[in-house]
């Protein structure tokens, strides 16, 4: 476990520092692992956290590649923006980093339901093109996975996606947050990640739906599905935190 973390800070150490090419490709896992001085299977695991995370992406033939966020300050028109928002974000996330320590799954999803259905409406309204493909794909991913890690990777990066889409760096900050809090082992007992292929089909279905509103531009299907969505986590969630026997007493 020491060896994985230890290649995870290295890798995040990496990126910070730009080690990569122009395009965002990083190096073969044989050259990073010797740059690095970190063993291959260590490696192939900060990959898959990072990837997780939506920092880097994979092309199959083509190779790894760093997710490059939007420049906001930019499209605003404000040339010193974008130093001040990246600070700002990291300022704001490690404060809320601290938060983590005392939260729970039912907290999680009540902010998830605040915030992402706003964020699926501005993905509507804002997505890319590329965007809209990148969601279609992996709305498929999560009606076709076989197993709960596929499902896992592909829903979080279906939602990560939208977050980066509705191009707002705070809504984006709120939802790193919220998925380092999903990591936690209570979470992945008891939220979307839960491992039920019955939940995964009924999330896949809710994929789907959100999916095709954000690609035919409708901001007001695209919040009433994220809604419904979040909705039928939320009762999932409370379900298996106070099973009916309990509550019944």
């Amino acid at each position: 476990m020491e060896r994985s973390d230890q290649a995870l800070s290295k890798m995040r150490e990496f990126i910070e520092k730009r080690g990569f090419a122009v395009d965002g490709r990083i190096p073969p896992e044989r050259t990073l692992a010797t740059e690095l001085r970190i063993g291959r299977r260590s490696l192939r695991k900060a990959l898959e956290v990072l990837e997780h995370e939506g920092r880097i992406h994979r092309h199959q033939g083509r190779g790894t590649f760093v997710h490059t966020p939007p420049k906001y300050g930019a499209a605003i028109g404000a040339p010193d923006a974008r130093p001040r928002t990246g600070s700002v974000m990291r300022n704001h996330a490690t404060a809320l980093d601290t938060i983590l320590d005392y939260t729970n799954p039912l907290e999680v999803i009540e902010v998830r339901l605040a915030t992402e259905p706003a964020m699926a409406r501005l993905a509507a309204l804002r997505a890319s093109t590329t965007e809209i493909k990148r969601l279609q794909a992996l709305a498929g991913k999560t009606r076709a996975a076989s197993d709960p890690e596929t499902y896992e990777r592909a829903d979080s990066l279906f939602h990560r996606t939208i977050a980066e889409a509705a191009r707002n760096t705070l809504f984006l900050a709120f939802f790193d947050t919220m998925s380092a809090q999903q990591r936690d082992a209570g979470w992945r007992r008891l939220g979307e990640h839960a491992h039920c292929y019955k939940r995964q089909a009924v999330y896949a279905g809710f994929h789907e739906l959100i999916a095709a509103a954000i690609a035919a531009r409708n901001g007001q299907e695209a919040y009433a599905q994220m809604q419904r969505h979040l909705g039928d986590v939320q009762q999932y969630v409370y379900e298996q935190a106070f099973p009916r026997s309990e509550t019944a007493q």
